[in-house]
């Protein structure tokens, strides 16, 4: 499938025809974020027009196949609902991250200021809150649960830990809110409006729940482990924002336990001046090298091999299996 999301799936013609929806997804997205004002058109196609892996409206499209009514226009809404709750909370991510760039582009607030960027995001909400409300009451009671999630996600992550809190647990738990709940919600309504058994929409939005939280330490991962052109983001970023991440965590632990002075030695550079690049290169490739970094990535395969699991009651065929491949593929890059 050479989809705008570059994530593949099983079945050939299933691949096609989620395509061809695909398009019509991006169609409606960007009518969904047109203005009459030139700023705020500009500053809110900026991240729709950079592109992304649209991984969540392909879920919906996805998990739409398990019913009768997957190609619908309630299901297409869906699909556009997921993007741009997921868009909107880019803007806001990346004020708050210090973020500079975000798919290969400059972050929004980068070109047009933290007030533009944070008012724009919530323009995007609003948007997605009127599309929503168009799939009925039932829609609207899980797109403001799953922003509720969200908000959550964005402040513990904010605050840490409480006194006595386990760390890595704190921050599986702000993935889960963060990034999993909207993947779990793409799958959830997909499946709903698609028409699916109501067993059927449980069983992938655990699924989605499952990989949203591996796709997140993937992407840990690959803010170590690749370059900006394939992440989207400066390698580092994550570092220097001193924004908490597993390999990072899991590092922490180690050094606590004084096994191994150069853990120590590494946690206390990293909680050092990281404002030159080069000490930051250094601090990087060291931590690359690291055995955290191949246990954060075998933590992410063996929450997949939880989600695959949970597909278990799914009836054998395309749709299935392409599930698989897509949360295959999604721990793949970090590979």
């Amino acid at each position: 499938m050479t989809s705008p999301t570059a994530l593949p799936l099983a079945d050939p013609v299933l691949a096609e025809r989620i395509a061809g929806r695909l398009d019509q997804v991006e169609e409606r997205l960007r009518a969904a974020v047109a203005y009459a004002d030139p700023l705020v058109d500009d500053a809110a196609h900026h991240l729709a027009n950079a592109g992304g892996k649209r991984l969540r409206p392909l879920l919906a499209l996805l998990s739409a196949e398990l019913g009768a009514t997957a190609g619908s226009d309630d299901v297409l809404d869906a699909a556009v609902v997921v993007e741009l709750t997921h868009l909107a909370s880019l803007y806001h991510d990346d004020v708050m991250d210090s973020a500079p760039m975000r798919r290969g582009a400059p972050a929004a607030h980068e070109v047009w200021g933290n007030n533009v960027a944070i008012l724009v995001g919530d323009l995007l909400f609003a948007r997605a809150s009127r599309t929503v409300a168009h799939l009925g009451p039932e829609a609207v009671v899980i797109q403001a649960g799953t922003f509720e999630r969200l908000c959550l996600g964005q402040l513990h992550e904010s605050t840490g830990p409480g006194e006595g809190d386990d760390a890595v647990q704190h921050y599986l738990q702000v993935l889960a809110d963060k990034t999993a709940s909207l993947i779990a919600t793409s799958a959830r309504l997909g499946a709903m409006y698609g028409g699916a058994s109501p067993e059927a929409v449980e069983t992938v939005a655990a699924f989605g729940e499952r990989i949203g939280v591996a796709f997140q330490l993937a992407d840990d991962v690959l803010d170590l482990t690749s370059d900006g052109d394939v992440s989207g983001k400066t390698p580092g970023t994550d570092l220097r924002e001193q924004v908490p991440t597993m390999p990072v965590l899991l590092l922490r632990e180690r050094a606590a336990t004084g096994a191994d002075p150069a853990d120590a030695d590494l946690v206390a550079r990293l909680d050092g001046d990281l404002s030159d690049d080069a000490v930051l290169a250094q601090v990087l490739a060291d931590l690359r090298a690291h055995d955290v970094v191949r246990e954060t990535r075998e933590r992410a395969t063996a929450l997949v091999s939880e989600a695959v699991d949970l597909l278990a009651p799914l009836p054998d065929g395309p749709v299935k299996d392409s599930f698989v491949s897509f949360a295959d593929a999604l721990v793949d890059r970090a590979s």
